[in-house]
């Protein structure tokens, strides 16, 4: 195949998305649009994929870093005009792929068909288009009584017979290098809008003798984003791929549509995502866990067999047979590890759980270190600050806290020790200690029948 380039057009300010950031940075299932396009590009074979970037060019450029090249359209005049910011860099000859950054559904599948067609068609220039039931607002492609395109007509200039045309133009292409060079020359900003229009190189192209072609694709890869509106709807088409990959993949999904699963979440086989979860960022998730229902998992890793309902994990590392919640919050850089339980109630925060341990309910730790086989009783909690700085508590292993104890840090509990309900700890306690910090209990007898007397009860 001949050498392959692309260029991704990213330079708009996309004023119906009401937003002060560029339109392709806008997210779709947790990754930029333009970034799907980018992987689209280069999973078909692209050796290099340059972005013509204008509005908010730094924001774009920050989410896709050094992977790609840049051209800078600083008035946008149009698509032709945006090509024309990309050709320095274009090689000399070959083919370049034409896309938008704001078509996240495009597939590597459907380019790498687009690109077949037009090495054995022998064609100049090929149009993915597609057939729309309702083509308004789209570009025509019209066809002669062979089949062979004639040109792209937009619709302001259709004829009423050129818009019953169901063939709409995507606005992607693929076209030999050399003849998109000479086009670009001959192009000219001579209309209404005073714009370069890339439609009118192709038509260019076709003056000169070149082979004009458009195959129809799927019309919902071509859906452009250029609103809230139409950012829902690629959100939901992209949820539907993704969740249809992990249920091929030997993960049950109870309820697709109620399931939000980010692009570069993994899931090991034979877990269950019950209702109303949501997976994102950089998530992985191991073999024969249940999630959910109603949990959120953001940047984090989760082994095997794990159970975590009604709960949140914040870019934290969970072991295997780890049981959290209901409504348990697991909060940044916490590791929990293997056979532990955290239970209803219980937040951590910034903390090692060693194995075996058990957090049951109402309990916060936060800036400590908890042995193996530790247990929390219930109200538990660490006293991490002193109102300007955060402190660190250290629990050795086998060791048991009572209900209602706080362990006012920076403090240390010894291996083994007990702590009973009630206290509350400020000192070290030793290893095999028992560890009592309450006042002693005093019964006045008598004492509410002697209010009663007085009128105070």
């Amino acid at each position: 195949m001949e050498e392959l380039v692309s260029v991704i057009l990213a330079a708009g300010l996309g004023k119906r998305m009401k937003s002060k950031y560029p339109k392709v940075v806008h997210k779709v299932c947790g990754k930029p649009m333009v970034k799907w396009v980018v992987e689209a590009a280069q999973e078909a074979g692209s050796k290099e994929v340059i972005v013509v970037v204008g509005h908010g060019r730094e924001m774009v450029e920050e989410v896709l870093g050094d992977e790609v090249k840049y051209a800078y359209q600083e008035v946008q005049l149009g698509t032709g005009h945006a090509v024309m910011m990309a050709e320095e860099l274009l090689p000399l000859e070959g083919m370049v792929l034409i896309l938008t950054g704001d078509t996240p559904l495009i597939t590597s599948d459907t380019l790498r068909k687009l690109l077949e067609y037009h090495i054995s068609e022998g064609n100049d220039v090929t149009i993915l288009s597609s057939i729309f039931d309702d083509p308004t607002g789209y570009g025509r492609i019209i066809r002669d009584e062979s089949g062979n395109v004639v040109k792209i007509v937009e619709e302001k200039d259709a004829s009423e017979e050129e818009k019953r045309v169901k063939e709409i133009n995507s606005g992607m292409y693929v076209v030999d290098i050399a003849k998109l060079r000479a086009a670009l020359k001959e192009i000219t900003n001579d209309n209404a809008q005073g714009e370069y229009y890339l439609t009118d190189a192709v038509e260019i192209i076709r003056n000169m003798g070149g082979k004009i072609g458009a195959l129809a694709g799927e019309s919902e890869e071509i859906i452009g984003v250029n609103s809230r509106v139409q950012l829902s709807v690629a959100e939901k088409v992209m949820r539907r791929r993704i969740n249809e990959k992990h249920m091929e993949n030997g993960v049950t999904i109870i309820d697709p549509d109620s399931t939000y699963i980010d692009a570069e979440v993994e899931i090991g086989r034979d877990t269950v995502i019950l209702p109303g979860t949501i997976l994102q960022g950089k998530t992985k998730i191991g073999e024969d866990c249940e999630i959910g229902p109603n949990s959120r998992i953001v940047d984090s890793t989760i082994g095997n067999g794990c159970n975590v309902m009604y709960s949140v994990v914040l870019s934290s590392s969970v072991g295997n047979n780890v049981k959290i919640g209901p409504f348990a919050h697991i909060r940044p850089e916490s590791v929990i590890k293997n056979n532990v339980k955290i239970g209803d109630f219980v937040e951590i925060k910034k903390s090692v759980i060693d194995e075996g341990s058990k957090v049951p309910h109402l309990t916060y730790v936060g800036d400590a270190e908890l042995g193996k086989n530790v247990n929390m009783g219930c109200g538990s909690i660490t006293v991490n600050y002193d109102g300007k700085q955060k402190h660190k508590t250290i629990i050795g292993d086998n060791v048991f806290v009572g209900c209602n104890v706080n362990l006012v840090a920076p403090v240390k509990i010894g291996n083994n020790a007990y702590i009973a309900a009630g206290s509350t700890i400020t000192e070290d306690v030793p290893e095999g200690a028992l560890a009592i910090a309450r006042s002693r209990q005093t019964n006045k007898e008598g004492w509410v029948e002697e209010r009663i007397k007085k009128g105070r009860l």
